[in-house]
């Protein structure tokens, strides 16, 4: 499963969503089922039908593993993928009506300039492209109605952002808000926090108590063989030989033969383990094997070596707080949540405007530190978000930031001080194009907003659902 989403994470799918889904699905609204009963057809974009096979041919080909999807159902996975399929639907009737179009001159200087395709001296190589294609099962015909596909996508967006040149206030009013200095004073919360030290017994009976189920802890008995080329046929190589016992054993456990027969064959005395828990100064093999529990029997890689195991039982106990370990377990559960429960009631006092320069005064004490801040990129004390964060609040408020090693600061905005703007240098330049870009997006999200009254999305229920019956 892991797997399986990491491959969807790499597919091209993954960043078509961010890239084409133009307008987020669920203000589309659901619609309802064909009047006319056409069971082919899984949607319709205005009058132009979307057919179960069109949508069948898109996720073959969104690199999207059936596994994945069969997974995800109760997930939406299926609407989610047609509404892809939807955005891609309504980028081509733009584009057609727009009459955009690619030439075959520029796909191929498209393909010949792809540095995926040429060698050290930067010269296009028909083996490359040919090897690309192989590798990805792909066909040229195909690479290429993607490419054209992808390019007049890009055209269409240019098209509608085109001539968005800002005025030159508005680039130097970016300029000011974001190298602006920033005086803000600060207090490192880690001390006003319970210590383990702190956390008595009678808390942590109370928590198990509370969360008996969730606290509750796997034990497993299990055997297991180590196998090597010198214990299974009596040398340091790795030959083919050795790789057919493996297939071997592979074979025998396909076929249900239990560990005992197996190993019976083997002259290999298992290791036999008691009562195991998971924890991380353990045995590296008999932590994989933890993980594995759920495959009663199986064989899997460490290292030079091949692990043959076998569950005998799984058991689910109750915490102890006599073992030390889960005790220290459960008071690190405790110290973390007591570290949330302060924040979240800090920042529920902060929101409420219950919470002044009197009170940071209060619980810092002679702990408050300052720092300047040169502009909204200066993430030398504090994480990069927690510095966009202080440059949107004005004066006088509060605000929980962390840094990179994740200690939380509650934080004061004292004063801001402007800096003096040369519009001649090469970084005023930037915040010119930074504006325009701005520009650029703010007339894309009225373009999503044009298109949502534009076009009418209707989906077919019962299709949708014979979709979904087809992967159960």
């Amino acid at each position: 499963m892991i797997s399986s989403f990491r491959n969807f994470a790499k597919t091209k799918f993954a960043g078509l969503l961010v890239f084409i889904m133009i307008i987020p699905f669920v203000f589309w609204g659901m619609g309802g089922m064909f009047s006319s009963g056409n069971t082919n057809n899984i949607a319709k974009v205005n009058e132009k039908n979307i057919s179960t096979e069109e949508f069948i041919d898109y996720l073959n080909n969104s690199g999207v593993p059936q596994d994945y999807i069969r997974e995800n159902l109760d997930k939406e996975i299926i609407q989610e993928l047609l509404a892809g399929l939807i955005s891609s639907t309504l980028l081509d009737l733009e584009i057609e009506k727009l009459n955009i179009s690619i030439s075959k001159d520029t796909l191929l200087k498209q393909i010949k300039t792809n540095k995926n395709f040429l060698d050290e001296n930067g010269n296009f190589q028909r083996i490359k492209y040919e090897k690309f294609l192989l590798e990805n099962n792909q066909s040229a015909a195909g690479f290429e109605l993607r490419l054209k596909k992808r390019e007049e996508q890009k055209n269409l967006f240019d098209y509608i952002g085109a001539g968005t040149i800002s005025p030159k206030f508005l680039s130097k009013k970016l300029y000011i808000e974001e190298n602006k200095k920033l005086e803000i004073e600060f207090l490192n919360l880690k001390n006003l926090y319970a210590k383990k030290e702190d956390i008595t017994d009678i808390e942590i009976n109370e928590f198990i108590k509370e969360n008996n189920d969730q606290l509750k802890v796997e034990y497993i008995d299990f055997n297991y063989v180590v196998l090597n080329p010198k214990n299974l046929i009596g040398t340091d190589d790795f030959n083919q030989t050795f790789f057919d016992k493996i297939d071997e054993i592979d074979i025998d456990i396909s076929n249900e033969i239990d560990f005992k027969s197996i190993i019976s064959n083997l002259d290999i005395e298992p290791i036999s383990v008691k009562n195991f828990k998971f924890s991380e100064d353990k045995n590296e093999i008999e932590k994989k094997i933890f993980e594995l529990r759920k495959n009663k029997i199986d064989l899997f890689e460490n290292e030079n070596d091949y692990i043959l195991y076998e569950i005998q039982n799984i058991d689910q106990r109750e915490a102890d707080i006599n073992d030390q370990e889960i005790k220290s377990e459960i008071i690190d559960i405790l110290v973390q949540k007591s570290k949330f429960d302060y924040n979240q009631q800090l920042l529920e006092r902060i929101n409420n405007k219950e919470f002044n320069r009197s009170e940071f005064s209060k619980i810092g004490k002679d702990s408050i530190q300052k720092i300047e801040l040169n502009s909204i990129r200066d993430n030398k004390k504090f994480e990069i978000n927690s510095v966009r964060l202080l440059y949107s609040l004005p004066i006088n408020s509060f605000t929980l930031i962390n840094d990179e090693e994740n200690d939380i600061y509650l934080a004061m905005i004292k004063n801001f001080r402007n800096e003096n703007i040369d519009t001649s240098n090469d970084n005023f330049n930037e915040f010119i194009n930074k504006q325009n870009s701005n520009n650029k997006k703010s007339i894309l999200k009225s373009y999503d907003m044009l298109l949502s009254d534009k076009y009418n999305i209707t989906l077919n229920q019962k299709t949708i659902e014979r979709v979904k019956n087809y992967f159960q």
